[in-house]
């Protein structure tokens, strides 16, 4: 099998991220196309018809003055959290899922002010959206391959065309595998060669393939293997002798020093 045929079978994986970023406002798209930030926008937006139940300043002076002061409150601690995070955080996805949450949290101590009822409300329309809806993963491929586990197994096994090959295994429902979503296509981008390539297995779709991996769907999410042609030569996380496995934040520098991409660059490159 040629790997032409694991990336024919990513294309329409990456149909939708090519017709967003040909869209003129991509963000505005993505925020209506897709339920999870929809829904978001609209609870958000909620808020100014909620305002307007609130007393007028010549009913209730000191609730309002109140209200108009957690206002304030609430978005001076948003902005520090934003920026905070928009200089720490590596990945775009993890970005916004926690400014979603400080938002959600500084609107339920917002709307607190106004009535109990309001609150809990909010409560249970933040809690709908989470059962209905779910953050999307990036969907750029860069020079990823989408592979199932037959086709992983053919690269490695049948007259391979590149000695290693760096496979993410992951599932679309797990909170950690969509915010690392956007870590291995960007290396892709960097990394692959004729040396190396990169493939996703999605386990969601063949949660069978698991355990001929050595992987446990609940907890060893995302994992990421090194296979020099059919050997493992390198996983992340690192199976120990206890049956719990510490999963380290995914990030771009973590994955290039576990399985030293750049020494592996470098070689491709001088020979």
């Amino acid at each position: 099998m040629e790997v032409a045929t694991a990336t024919e079978a990513s294309a329409p994986a990456a149909s939708g991220g090519a017709s967003r970023r040909g869209h003129p406002f991509p963000w505005l798209d993505v925020a209506i196309s897709e339920p999870y930030y929809f829904l978001h926008l609209i609870a958000f937006f909620s808020y100014f018809a909620a305002r307007t139940t609130a007393p007028a300043a010549e009913d209730d002076p000191e609730l309002h003055s109140r209200l108009i002061r957690r206002e304030i409150q609430a978005v001076l601690v948003f902005l520090v959290l934003f920026t905070v995070k928009i200089v720490k955080e590596e990945h775009w996805e993890t970005f916004i899922a926690d400014s979603l949450l400080y938002a959600k949290g500084l609107l339920l101590v917002v709307t607190f002010v106004i009535d109990y009822w309001l609150t809990v409300g909010y409560l249970l329309g933040f809690i709908v959206i989470y059962a209905m809806a779910q953050q999307p993963p990036y969907d750029g491929l860069g020079h990823l391959n989408h592979l199932t586990p037959l086709q992983l197994e053919s690269l490695l096994t049948e007259e391979p065309t590149t000695r290693f090959w760096l496979v993410e295994f992951r599932t679309s429902f797990l909170t950690p595998c969509i915010q690392a979503s956007s870590v291995m296509p960007e290396l892709s981008n960097i990394y692959s060669n004729k040396n190396i390539s990169f493939g996703l297995v999605d386990l969601g779709h063949f949660p069978n393939a698991a355990a001929r991996f050595g992987i446990s769907m609940w907890d060893h999410l995302p994992t990421y293997i090194l296979f020099d042609k059919a050997t493992e030569v390198a996983r992340l996380p690192e199976i120990g002798n206890g049956t719990k496995v510490f999963v380290p934040k995914v990030t771009k520098k973590l994955l290039c020093q576990h399985f030293d991409l750049d020494r592996r660059l470098i070689e491709f490159l001088s020979t």
